[in-house]
């Protein structure tokens, strides 16, 4: 999907709903413009709700792995995720019961220089792993985070087999005591 003014393109993945958003900057000699979101273009593509909250990572170790979080219904949020600095290598894993494409994942690498990003629509854990140090992600979510509606699955689950491009080098003790996958998804 392209829009009228080119500042978006949309690629869609093999997940229902996953995009990848390339931006399309303005350059000069002095560097470049391009928009980071734009609602009229994003509803074109699925994210069709306000944003709700802009949430900030800066993670310093290569190597380290942050997720897979999601948020429950009536919570369940829509999150397009932008790397500012360094390089990531972003998943999705489609948890929407009934999907065709239900437990698969899809991973994209996202870094400050290929100015890409991942729209991820609700029903969708996320997480990623940085390719190098200092990395910082900007992400935008159509819920607030709500406390008890948050649910997470294990990096590392079998079930999952999600291909984590490098050594995991640092996982949080919260992420460290997600679950595997369980009655409650599948």
């Amino acid at each position: 999907m392209s829009c009228k003014n080119n500042r978006f393109h949309f690629h869609p993945t093999a997940i229902e709903g996953l995009y990848v958003v390339e931006r399309m900057p303005i350059k000069d000699q002095r560097g470049f413009f391009c928009r980071f979101f734009f609602a009229e273009e994003f509803k074109e593509a699925g994210f069709s709700k306000c944003i709700a909250q802009i949430n900030h990572s800066y993670t310093i170790k290569k190597g380290a792995v942050r997720g897979l979080h999601f948020q429950y219904p009536p919570h369940a949020e829509a999150k397009i995720v932008s790397c500012l600095r360094g390089e990531v290598f972003d998943v999705a894993v489609d948890i929407r019961k009934g999907s065709s494409t239900f437990l698969k994942w899809h991973g994209e690498i996202l870094s400050a220089v290929n100015q890409r990003s991942l729209l991820i629509p609700e029903g969708f854990a996320h997480g990623f792993q940085t390719l190098m140090e200092d990395c910082e992600l900007i992400y935008l979510h159509s819920e607030p985070y709500h406390g008890q509606a948050e649910g997470g699955l294990h990096v590392n689950d079998p079930s999952l087999g999600i291909a984590w491009p490098i050594a995991m080098m640092e996982l949080s003790e919260r992420d460290r005591a997600n679950p595997f996958i369980g009655p409650d998804l599948d």
